[in-house]
């Protein structure tokens, strides 16, 4: 099962999914890992199915967490999966090679797919619901599953939401004046290069 991972920044798959949200007068909910019990319990039958190590990256052996943002419809089906934060034991939270974290990331979003929620019986109109969820894959390398798992722990959702949306802002109101400033010196130019009209060759 393919499962399309967005690899791009957590706000705009957040503004996506609020927009949504917005259309169906919802209010999207951003909740911290483990803060969704005040609403939601997991559905009949389902467990929290986890990620095997991709295959494809097994022969290297690394532990690896990630934290993987993901919506909870007022149906308790889950989508939207994003990665939001990784680590690796080789290179710390750089990718080690071109298509690692987009290998955990699917692994993640395979097991994440698979979990469903229902609302508490005290919880009549269930609101979508945006969270993360830390998933680990133990290497070789004999790293302790806690620290493991501490490494993509993000402590506050919401501010880093916050935060990379002004940061989205501040990137776009930066190019904006690049772009005004680069503008006003093609029009300078084609200013002072103008030819001299009404003039005569003597």
């Amino acid at each position: 099962m393919n499962i399309r991972v967005r690899l791009a920044a957590l706000a705009a798959c957040l503004l996506l999914y609020a927009a949504a949200g917005a259309a169906a007068d919802k209010k999207v909910r951003i909740v911290n890992e483990g803060g969704i019990r005040d609403e939601w319990m997991l559905a009949d039958g389902v467990k929290l199915a986890a990620p095997g190590y991709p295959s494809s990256f097994a022969d290297r052996g690394d532990s690896v967490c990630v934290a993987m943002g993901y919506s909870i419809k007022p149906d308790g089906t889950t989508s939207d999966f994003s990665l939001v934060k990784a680590w690796n034991s080789a290179n710390a939270d750089k990718e080690p090679v071109p298509g690692y974290w987009e290998a955990f990331s699917q692994a993640s979003a395979q097991a994440l797919a698979q979990w469903k929620f229902k609302p508490r019986p005290e919880i009549t109109e269930p609101k979508p619901t945006y969270t993360v969820a830390t998933m680990t894959f133990m290497g070789k390398d004999g790293t302790d599953p806690a620290g493991l798992r501490s490494k993509c722990g993000i402590a506050d959702l919401a501010d880093l939401v916050q935060e990379q949306k002004s940061s989205g802002f501040q990137k776009s109101g930066s190019r904006q004046a690049q772009e005004n400033a680069r503008r006003a010196m093609d029009q300078q130019r084609q200013s002072a290069v103008q030819p001299i009209r009404g003039g005569s060759n003597r």
